[in-house]
């Protein structure tokens, strides 16, 4: 049962609650299909794909999103990236020199630079041992200026889930908002919690089609959430931070979700396959349960570990610097091919 009362303009900076939001001339008149004459915009009208702005609200890929995602379509907004996604929460909802959020190290490194950026105080919880949310520590860190819970799950670095009720307790208990990161849920068999955002009037879900649909190179990330949440964040959004070319592909490829899923369950295979053979490398002492693409390992000496793998013409992640990650390496899952020869060079070292 839901205890929090939870009031979105409780949160929302005093600025943006008063924003009127710029008005593109795409926002003012909105194609039906009928073969118009444009002279709105002061675009260039020689046509080659893209002399046109493009669609300021993705109405097309949303669209395709919110019938696969099972979620109305003003429970969508989309970005360059989740990064843009998650600076546009920072600067709707926290306001500098005043408000906090809680991190949960080791943890995604942009929630710590998107805070520093936007002058907002970060609240480090680390994780349990188990790489769980430790959460009387994060009940104890709220205070009456703490907005943001960010969670990642699947987390990066360390591959697993958040259980249910740790990510419920939190949800249930806190008056601001929680951000759980999805950005590995297509190597998850857990379920999304996007089925929970009509429930939990707090609770944001951010995704990407970077990791699991191969385009991180066009930059596209999607927050799901409230009406009343995204209609905050369509206020401060860029009129147009979804180019063209991007909105194109990606609606390519989420329209192509067969292949999508057929790439995701060779991923995974690869995945189990490399987990069994690593498991029997000498040095290796730990292999952490992923739910993600990639696998985090302990190892007896990571430094030394990562130059002799990077001598050997593969680059992996030295994640030893980040909270109870001593001595851990992080492998991206490859094809079948460069996971044959990651496990080579393992055996060899």
């Amino acid at each position: 049962m839901n205890k929090i009362k939870f009031n979105i303009k409780q949160l929302v900076r005093q600025n943006v609650q008063g924003l009127k939001p710029y008005s593109s001339a795409r926002d003012e008149y909105v194609s039906d299909g009928s073969t118009m004459i444009f002279l709105d915009a002061n675009e260039n009208p020689y046509e080659n794909g893209v002399n046109r702005y493009p669609d300021p609200q993705q109405r097309s890929l949303k669209t395709v999103l919110a019938d696969q995602k099972e979620v109305a379509v003003e429970n969508i907004l989309l970005g360059n990236g989740s990064d843009e996604v998650l600076d546009l929460l920072f600067r709707a909802f926290c306001e500098p020199k005043v408000d906090n959020v809680i991190t949960l190290p080791p943890t995604y490194g942009m929630y710590k630079v998107l805070a520093n950026i936007n002058n907002i105080n970060e609240k480090e919880v680390l994780l349990t041992r188990d790489f769980e949310p430790n959460i009387q520590e994060i009940l104890k860190a709220i205070d009456l200026n703490t907005k943001i819970i960010f969670l990642c799950s699947p987390n990066n670095p360390t591959g697993n889930s958040f259980s249910v009720e740790n990510i419920t307790k939190i949800l249930e208990t806190f008056n601001g908002l929680v951000v759980i990161d999805e950005a590995y849920i297509d190597f998850s068999s857990k379920e999304s919690w996007l089925k929970k955002i009509n429930k939990y009037p707090n609770l944001i879900v951010t995704q990407t089609l970077s990791k699991a649909y191969g385009l991180a190179g066009i930059r596209l990330g999607v927050c799901y959430g409230s009406k009343d949440v995204i209609s905050v964040l369509n206020k401060i959004k860029a009129p147009y931070n979804v180019n063209e070319l991007t909105q194109q592909r990606a609606l390519e490829r989420v329209l192509n979700q067969d292949q999508v899923d057929l790439e995701v369950s060779k991923i995974l295979k690869e995945r189990n396959n490399l987990i069994n053979i690593i498991s029997n490398i000498p040095f290796i002492s730990t292999i952490y349960q992923s739910d993600a693409n990639f696998i985090l390992v302990k190892v007896d000496d990571a430094d030394m570990r990562y130059k002799q793998l990077l001598e050997k013409g593969i680059v992996i992640r030295n994640r030893s610097t980040q909270p109870l990650c001593e001595n851990t390496l992080r492998f991206t899952v490859g094809t079948p091919a460069e996971n044959k020869r990651l496990i080579e060079i393992l055996k060899q070292l």
